[in-house]
């Protein structure tokens, strides 16, 4: 399988902070034709929670919340199982603020819970666009930016391959 240089491909989802879903297409077309047997392969992907200024998120006094993430490679209307055959990765930060006034959260957990870096190989795409979803509580005291940095490669298949999975990645 040719392999080009790896590069980064980077996305970022207003999240805001209703606890509603949101999502946010990325385009692949210029990495990504099945029918022309170029593939897609993401190594390494890392995520961050921050305001839309990339400081520090917030919560209100004495309160906790949880943002959560998912890459897919096909529109969700709402949070799916990793097991949904549409997951790249998913992750959730996890937050608590315990003073008496809003500001940062005093204890933090963040888990990239599924993730290409997991696998002997990273993982193969083969769709000419994926998705970034995901929400955040109410007790943000303002929307909540997740960004994703991927690092990536650009491979050929066999174009019977490719369309493989394309398909393997695509409907219910």
């Amino acid at each position: 399988m040719a392999k080009s240089d790896s590069f980064f491909l980077r996305q970022t989802l207003n999240a805001e902070n209703t606890g509603v879903y949101q999502q946010t297409p990325l385009d692949l077309g210029a990495y990504v034709d099945a029918l022309g047997k170029s593939v897609l392969r993401i190594h390494n992907i890392a995520v961050s929670y921050t305001e839309a200024d990339g400081t520090t998120v917030t919560l209100g006094a004495n309160d906790g919340g949880a943002a959560q993430f998912q890459l897919l490679t096909q529109s969700q209307t709402g949070m799916v199982l990793p097991s949904n055959r549409a997951i790249v990765s998913t992750g959730t930060l996890i937050a608590d603020n315990n003073a008496a006034s809003a500001g940062p959260p005093q204890y933090v957990s963040h888990d990239l819970d599924v993730a290409p870096q997991h696998w002997t190989q990273g993982y193969l795409v083969a769709v000419d666009s994926m998705f970034l979803g995901g929400r955040a509580d109410a007790a943000f005291t303002t929307d909540v930016f997740i960004s994703v940095t991927m690092e990536c490669t650009v491979e050929t298949m066999t174009q019977a391959a490719a369309m493989a999975l394309s398909l393997s990645q695509q409907g219910a």
